[in-house]
């Protein structure tokens, strides 16, 4: 199912999307909060340039928002239907969900939306480190 060279691939591990060998961010756990936005400039195997321009993940806060509604559905299903628990505890157990998992859906934004623009290839490492040596 997670199989390297899918998107799917990428948008979990947070992998580069281009070659998918190495972790876009400084610090790949997303719950380390204040290196949460901190990513790496390139990657090191490709060369991609991972903020294609100035603002790039501005348009990852419109992912971000999809992310969150799919979040706060499984929540609601989880502890209104499977759990049967009241309205009004299926809305704290939304808000909780949202809350903590924040950081993980910041970061799944972030790698759903360069996923929108970058694909996979597997000879970027190889062309990049000819275009390096060359």
């Amino acid at each position: 199912m997670l199989k390297k060279g899918t998107k799917l691939y990428s948008i979990l591990t947070g992998n580069c999307p281009r070659c998918h060998e190495e972790s876009m961010y400084e610090n790949s756990n997303p719950y380390t909060l204040s290196k949460i936005f901190d990513m790496n400039e390139r990657c090191s195997h490709c060369g991609l340039k991972y903020k294609i321009e100035p603002s790039f993940f501005y348009g990852a806060m419109y992912v971000s928002y999809g992310v969150g509604i799919a979040f706060a559905v499984a929540a609601f299903v989880i502890s209104f239907l499977f759990i049967g628990t009241s309205l009004i505890t299926s809305f704290i157990s939304i808000v909780g969900t949202l809350i903590i998992f924040m950081p993980v859906i910041i970061r799944l934004s972030r790698n759903i939306w360069i996923n929108f623009f970058i694909k996979y290839d597997p000879n970027a490492v190889k062309q990049h480190k000819e275009a390096v040596k060359g």
